[in-house]
């Protein structure tokens, strides 16, 4: 019997669009000899569907007509199984479909409300298997702040910066403007401490653009991390495969630049013909980066010791910057679900997609075998002596 293997994607995120790229190279990429695919298409407003054509990335160009022809669906836990069921009204004499098992989840989510560990705490309650992160490690990854404060901790390089609320901002523009033009200086990188793709990032080259750059990140996050902007720099990428106990680094890449920061449009619209994008794969980069094998040694031992500092699972992205003025490596940001799921980088390590995604799946299963020898509830008869006052319970509630 194949193994079961529901993709999540879509989401509440403002990188909705990058996620379904991702998730359906991912399911085109699947060795369905081996398992069986069951989409799981998540909509803006958290809604989840499944069909057949969620397959096609053709199909997602007229949005209500495809979800039209697909059904929409929820899950629950009944025993020791995760079922997938159809969430439709039934008639009289409209037979209920029969509910659809899940082995193995494997989202396929990037940004906020889901890549945060937003939906792998919802798998984690549902008690299904997944791919990838868990929540922990999820969350500090997609907080900049929280991410560059765990490396400094373990001692490894990061940009000095400064984090603050948009509320401390809006109350105290002209104290915090000081305080950044003093303990960061200019030219600068100001970015929404929870986002990916470069969404809402900037840079300020003087005190006069700050205000505008702050307005347009406090529109994306409630938090803003500003650092200092490396001007004459290389940025050096570099994947990830594993969990806690073994780890691999793929071989390092180089993005080609148009300006001093990688766009959104850089990213996943870059030689994409007839405006169709390939998602990260779209990127104009050298593979392998032109690096001395000591370099890209240090890289890829740096990549390994920041996966494991922050607990992280199954493929990740982390992001380099080289200070040429200094010959200092800094990391940059971490993807702990990047964007292709980084499958041209273990292409370019001689791994290719299909083993990739069989890693990744047999990594979830290993997690989820290891959990299995954990205490998570004890037996008690606490609550046999428990009395809140009479049969009713709290006083005034009804059932």
């Amino acid at each position: 019997m194949k193994t079961n293997v529901a993709f999540f994607y879509g989401c509440r995120s403002v990188e909705h669009e990058v996620s379904i790229i991702s998730a359906v190279q991912a399911m085109m990429a699947v060795d369905t000899e081996k398992y069986d695919i069951t989409p799981v298409y998540v909509t803006k407003k958290g809604e989840m569907y499944t069909g057949e054509k969620l397959l096609t990335i053709e199909e997602y160009r007229d949005l209500p007509k495809l979800l039209s022809e697909c059904k929409k669906v929820f899950f629950v836990r009944e025993g020791d199984k995760v079922l997938m069921k159809t969430d439709s009204k039934k008639g009289f004499f409209k037979k209920e479909e029969e509910p659809v098992g899940i082995d193995v989840a494997f989202p396929v989510v990037h940004g906020t409300n889901c890549e945060d560990g937003t939906i792998q705490g919802y798998l984690e309650f549902l008690g299904v298997p997944y791919v990838g992160c868990d929540i922990i490690s999820s969350a500090v990854g997609m907080d900049k702040a929280v991410f560059k404060d765990v490396l400094k901790s373990a001692g490894l390089p990061v940009l000095d910066c400064l984090c603050f609320t948009a509320r401390e901002y809006l109350n105290g523009k002209e104290t915090l403007s000081l305080e950044i033009a003093e303990k960061i200086g200019y030219p600068l990188i100001v970015k929404p401490v929870n986002l990916g793709s470069s969404v809402g990032i900037t840079k300020v080259n003087v005190p006069e653009e700050l205000d505008e750059a702050l307005s347009l990140a406090i529109s994306f996050a409630d938090k803003i991390l500003v650092e200092r902007a490396v001007t004459n720099l290389r940025e050096i990428n570099c994947s990830v495969l594993g969990d806690s106990s073994e780890c691999k680094a793929s071989v390092c890449e180089e993005p080609f630049m148009n300006d001093e920061i990688l766009s959104y449009e850089d990213k996943y619209m870059a030689n994409a013909k007839g405006g169709q994008s390939k998602g990260m794969a779209s990127l104009g980069r050298k593979i392998p980066a032109d690096l001395s094998e000591e370099r890209s040694n240090e890289i890829r031992q740096l990549a390994c010791k920041i996966f494991k500092a922050i607990g992280a699972s199954g493929v990740v992205r982390i992001d380099f910057i080289i200070d040429c003025d200094t010959d200092t490596v800094y990391a940059n940001e971490i993807n702990t679900i990047p964007g292709s799921l980084s499958f041209y980088l273990w292409d370019a390590t001689d791994m290719k997609y299909r083993e990739l995604i069989d890693n990744l799946i047999d990594l979830a299963f290993r997690r989820q075998r290891n959990r299995e020898n954990l205490t998570f509830t004890i037996d008690t008869n606490i609550l046999s002596g428990v009395s809140l006052g009479g049969s009713k319970g709290s006083k005034g509630a009804k059932f």
